[in-house]
């Protein structure tokens, strides 16, 4: 077991921390477009829901899918289709937002800032502990 905290402590500990970094930059974005006096709208808030939504078909779509085989399958590609919806989704509605002058687009442009920001997270989370080793996101 003295093992598995070492090879957890030297590689997956440090991205950890610089994937929450990279989350709080976002929500930052996120919360600087909405309550910065010269904005004060909440309308971008809606998006949380787009960041929750977003990594939940893929990682559905994981446990399902055995990656053995090379070949292409429904499952993961219909998981890959609805996590791009959501993904373009949550990048169109800041922008319908501000079209709409709902918002302004000082917001918007704070909004789409935190978006890419977060958006890499996600895909950075997938990339370093998308794995099957030990260390899997599987396996919480």
């Amino acid at each position: 077991i003295n093992w598995i905290a070492t090879k957890f402590l030297y590689h997956s500990f440090p991205a950890l921390i610089s994937l929450s970094f990279g989350g709080a930059i976002g929500l930052m974005f996120l919360m600087l477009g909405c309550a910065l006096p010269v904005y004060d709208k909440y309308w971008p808030l809606f998006l949380l829901f787009f960041y929750i939504l977003a990594p939940i078909p893929y990682g559905i779509s994981r446990r399902i899918v055995d990656d053995t085989d090379s070949a292409s399958n429904a499952c993961k590609e219909l998981a890959l289709f609805l996590t791009t919806g959501i993904v373009v989704s949550a990048f169109g509605l800041p922008i319908i937002f501000a079209r709409a002058d709902v918002i302004a687009w000082g917001a918007c442009a704070l909004v789409l800032t935190g978006n890419v920001v977060i958006f890499a997270t996600i895909l950075g989370f997938f990339l370093v502990f998308g794995s099957n080793d030990d260390f899997s996101w599987q396996q919480w």
